[in-house]
């Protein structure tokens, strides 16, 4: 049994200050699935144990079977935990990204990024704040209803006025708890990619680039100008390696100590350039919107290409968004009321977060497309996969590749696809 990596006392570059550290959002958001047995409660000790018998009985892909077996799943499970790992994959050179949900066993998944993905099965988001200083909490499965309790007795037109974003985690506040999350578990996940020194006993590990890359699943460098695709391009420890030689593997713990060092600073970038967005903006959902005034202060332009464009607090109007007006790859379409939104724009990833007798149209969404706390809302999506949450009465015209999976408290839905 390999211990967690230990702080290193050797001497490690300190992190750029142009270059920061991000959560990839899409396992986060997208990857988690309701499944009891995918949750562990010694994740490292679990899953060590469960590599090393996936290593043992196959190669470097897995599939459906033999994920199966290893969990003591059933074999429909495992296809859906394979369709659901290749939703949020980091490169689309895998070449389970562009298979077909038939083809997922023939194709299987790549070991370790399958490990990544089985490990953050047990992260918890965080839930709407009922104030800016009762931030909870909560596993994400199983989750209440967002209509339950205090808000199923409001109308529609109650919920637009208390349902702001200072009751929602904001952006930088899910992002300052992923990296919390990753800043915890990153000693056991870099463990999980690591492998023994030939001769020098399991508390000796070291990290090859290739093992290094795989932490793109979880995380992604972004220097400024830069996308920052390979993490070994923005890492000093592999910076010197003679590129027509194999990299020489690197201590374990260094690496561990150069990460810490720039979760740290992120965390504290987000910290500072976020410092008074926790009480939320002032809100001006609870009247009326002309469609002229709806553009300019509905729709909430990224910083970076990374981050998702939201639209939110839309309401009683019609609203239109083509290819040209959206910069970013990722949607959300948070608190829209009593309106009609269409998004006409190729997107990866897409979220439709607490909106109410609503119809929303979203179009060639690549990847997923999650729904969730919605009431009354008629939904058309073009899309690989979608999955709906916790919703109430609402309507789905639904164009995909693959079933869609409904979990959580859902009550009287129509899906037509």
């Amino acid at each position: 049994m390999t211990d967690p990596i230990g702080p290193s006392t050797s001497t490690i570059p300190n992190p750029s200050p142009t270059t920061l550290l991000h959560p990839r959002r899409e396992p986060f958001e997208h990857g988690l699935l309701p499944m009891q047995k995918l949750i562990f409660t010694d994740p490292l000790q679990a899953l060590t144990s469960l590599k090393q018998k996936l290593v043992s009985s196959s190669t470097q892909r897995v599939d459906s079977a033999a994920l199966a077996d290893a969990l003591q799943i059933s074999l429909d499970h495992a296809r859906l935990a394979l369709d659901a790992f290749a939703s949020v994959l980091h490169s689309e050179s895998d070449p389970l990204v562009t298979s077909r949900f038939d083809d997922v066993d023939s194709v299987g998944a790549d070991l370790l990024d399958l490990i990544l993905f089985l490990y953050i099965q047990s992260y918890k988001r965080l839930l709407p704040r009922s104030h800016k200083d009762a931030a909870a909490v909560a596993d994400v499965w199983p989750s209440t209803s967002a209509f339950d309790g205090y808000l199923s007795a409001l109308s529609p037109l109650q919920l637009v006025r208390c349902n702001t974003r200072r009751f929602m985690p904001s952006q930088a506040d899910e992002k300052a708890h992923q990296l919390s999350y990753l800043q915890k578990h990153l000693a056991n996940i870099l463990s999980l990619l690591s492998e023994p020194v030939e001769g020098e006993g399991e508390e000796s590990l070291v990290i090859s680039m290739e093992g290094f890359e795989h932490l793109g699943f979880l995380i992604q460098f972004e220097d400024k100008g830069s996308d920052g695709d390979f993490l070994s391009q923005a890492a000093p420890i592999f910076a010197n390696s003679d590129p027509d030689m194999p990299a020489v593997p690197v201590p374990a713990s260094q690496v561990l100590d150069w990460l810490l060092q720039n979760i740290a600073s992120s965390l504290e970038h987000v910290t500072e350039k976020n410092p008074a967005k926790e009480n939320g903006p002032p809100s001006g959902s609870d009247q009326d919107v002309a469609m002229a005034d709806t553009s300019p202060s509905s729709v909430k332009a990224s910083p970076s290409v990374r981050s998702p464009c939201f639209i939110e607090g839309v309401s009683k109007s019609s609203y239109v968004k083509q290819a040209s007006d959206l910069k970013n790859s990722s949607l959300k379409v948070i608190n829209c009321h009593d309106s009609v939104i269409y998004i006409l724009a190729p997107l990866r990833y897409a979220t439709i977060y607490g909106c109410s007798d609503a119809t929303i149209v979203l179009g060639a969404v690549g990847k997923a497309v999650r729904v969730e706390h919605c009431e009354r809302v008629h939904v058309i999506i073009a899309a690989k996969r979608v999955c709906i949450a916790n919703c109430r009465e609402c309507v789905f015209f639904l164009g995909v590749n693959h079933r869609p999976l409904i979990v959580g408290d859902n009550h009287k839905l129509q899906v037509s696809k």
